[in-house]
């Protein structure tokens, strides 16, 4: 029995519910794909289908609206899957069960997947309405967004004739995103020569920071612990003879690392200990508002493993201290947000091998290539060598934009205010597609999803039929 029929706009909580009886975690998409090619097919809608489980729907111009542009309406097939501990569901297998709680709907025990169910099923409705004026539309659900863009990122785009897109994957009723990062991870590689060397084997540990999402969350000036170890062994290289055993920090490429270990043989004990006292006090007066509780602290260790030699030492400590973190340009088109960045994620050292990654973002390709060039010159002189890994490309603001403009102008005729004009410092699939489409134009909006990506994960009805209303009158006034 449908749990949302008598929800409005009732097509598109149809659709909702439709797509919610098929399992479509990332990499699990191939039924809903199919689903939606017979979707098409019965529509008499021509369709294109690919082996990710990319989708495009191309529905010709309704009469009297030929000679307007066509326009991209797009949103991800794939859900994120988490559920309760005490939920048996097997969602590979099975659908969701779906409920209603006041203006919400939600997912008994699992994730809901509105985050970007209700942008396939807004789009649904609209492909299957009889008496909708619109211009031609080309519906694109791509696969495994939640996963790294990974359907985006191969996505033949030679059936689209679009050049306005109209990106449904946003959770903020009322914001339109307009800009976006890309981004790469940058790995360098320093080789390291081993030899002995008479030292106290120490352990020096950066530690208490708080870290978070190096895009989103780059700017609230927390400290990488990866680089104020750089700080700490440059400073003890002025103090005393000491040799790295390994260095270590940090668990992801895309967070600001918490804790940073370094093992060293040290001809000075007391002086390691010293300077290490003496760094806490210094870091927490420095970040006394944003990582009160940094700790340095110096332990005794023992290892097996020889010590790098001098050179090896130096050039790993060179690149600690030298190499660029953290924010690198702000925006001069909007105010507060960060232009370009990067974060040193993940530090590890194996016994032939020292690896720093750094994640990479901008939303301008130049300044993101220019990260990569500083990387890529201070390792070369180091003796190393760089890996550009997964890059993505950024979507630049467009000071000049028909669709943000239309889609502005309805939002203040239905709202009685101005929408949020928001940039953020992350991928988005706008950008995968702003970089295989010349000239796009293109904003992303949506209505209100509460903690996504959880069991909690909840879908506004009220601000869904708003948001669909606007997409409606939207793609009316481009005739």
């Amino acid at each position: 029995m449908a749990v949302l029929q008598h929800l409005e706009p009732r097509s598109v909580f149809h659709f909702f519910e439709e797509l919610a009886k098929i399992p479509h975690g990332s990499t699990n998409t191939k039924a809903i794909s199919d689903w939606c090619v017979r979707f098409a097919q019965e529509r008499g809608l021509e369709v294109h289908q690919d082996a990710l489980n990319n989708i495009i729907i191309i529905k010709e111009a309704a009469p009297d609206c030929e000679g307007a542009e066509p326009v991209i309406l797009q949103g991800h097939l794939d859900m994120v899957c988490e559920k309760a501990p005490d939920c048996g569901k097997d969602m590979t297998r099975d659908g969701l069960d779906l409920a209603v709680d006041g203006d919400t709907v939600y997912a008994k025990g699992t994730t809901l997947g509105g985050d970007d169910g209700i942008a396939v099923a807004m789009v649904l409705a609209i492909l299957d309405a009889k008496d909708l004026p619109h211009p031609r539309i080309e519906a694109v659900f791509t696969a495994d967004e939640e996963i790294g863009m990974l359907g985006a990122v191969d996505l033949d785009v030679s059936p689209l004739k679009g050049r306005l897109m109209l990106n449904l994957d946003s959770e903020n009723e009322g914001v339109f995103t307009v800009s976006c990062a890309g981004g790469n991870l940058t790995r360098c590689a320093l080789p390291i020569r081993r030899a002995v060397f008479e030292g106290k084997i120490l352990t020096v540990t950066v530690s208490g920071l708080i870290g978070g999402h190096s895009g989103s969350e780059i700017d609230k000036g927390r400290a990488n612990s990866s680089m104020l170890m750089g700080r700490i062994l440059c400073a003890l290289a002025a103090k005393t003879d000491f040799r790295l055993v390994s260095v270590t920090g940090g668990l992801k490429d895309n967070a600001i690392p918490r804790e940073t270990k370094a093992v060293l043989a040290a001809a000075d004990g007391s002086a390691v200990r010293g300077l290490c006292a003496a760094f806490e006090a210094d870091f927490r007066s420095e970040y006394g508002a944003t990582d009160p509780d940094v700790r340095v602290s110096v332990g005794a260790e023992s290892s097996a493993v020889q010590p790098m030699d001098k050179a090896s030492t130096a050039a790993a400590v060179c690149l600690l201290t030298c190499a660029p973190n953290g924010i690198q340009a702000m925006s001069a088109d909007i105010a507060g947000l960060v232009q370009t960045s990067l974060n040193l994620g993940i530090l590890v050292t194996d016994e032939k091998e020292l690896d720093a990654s750094f994640c990479v973002r901008s939303s301008v390709a130049s300044q993101k290539q220019m990260l990569v060039d500083r990387l890529s010159c201070l390792t070369a002189r180091l003796g190393g060598r760089v890996e550009v890994m997964g890059d993505y490309p950024g979507w630049e603001y467009q000071r000049d934009s028909k669709m943000r403009d239309l889609a502005a102008e309805v939002y203040r005729e239905q709202y009685g205010k101005e929408p949020k004009i928001e940039a953020i410092h992350a991928g988005v699939e706008c950008g995968m597609f702003a970089g295989k489409i010349a000239g796009l134009d293109c904003i992303s909006i949506g209505p209100d999803i509460t903690e996504i990506h959880t069991c909690r994960e909840k879908l506004h009805i009220a601000s869904t039929q708003r948001v669909y209303k606007m997409v409606v009158e939207i793609l009316r006034r481009m005739k």
